[in-house]
């Protein structure tokens, strides 16, 4: 799960499994995928799927910060999504049986979703906005 902070537009990856080169290799596609210019920094939870951070830093040409353990102030966009994510892969449910065009038309229901946060605009047009502003 990638989530841009401003427009908390989302995005999913399907990986092979949870192993540290797939989690890494997975989230470079996504990445790979978005405008350089909104590409610059990622925040990510203390967990060791990313330990490979340096290969995204190098890949991509992003920064990499980390939360604080048990600080989960510092991820709220993070737990947020989680939540709506919940209402569509239910907690407990094998993620493998997904396909990434699952997952992707997922990702689009919630970046057509208004957010009360964004306005009540949704996901998809702020982060539209933000593009055409850095394009």
């Amino acid at each position: 799960i990638l989530v841009e902070r401003k427009s908390r537009y989302t995005l999913l990856g399907k990986t092979a499994d949870k192993k540290i080169g797939s989690v890494t290799e997975s989230v470079i596609g996504q990445l790979s995928g978005l405008p350089s210019s909104i590409r610059q920094a990622l925040t990510w939870d203390r967990g060791l799927d990313i330990s490979k951070h340096h290969l995204l830093t190098a890949r991509c040409n992003i920064s990499i910060y980390f939360c604080d353990a048990s600080s989960p102030w510092q991820k709220g966009t993070n737990e947020n999504t989680n939540g709506l994510l919940r209402q569509y892969l239910p907690k407990g449910k094998n993620l493998s049986l997904y396909s990434q065009e699952q997952l992707d038309k997922i990702a689009l229901q919630l970046n057509t979703r208004p957010r009360k946060i964004l306005g009540f605009k949704t996901p998809l047009e702020v982060f539209q906005a933000g593009v055409a502003l850095t394009g």
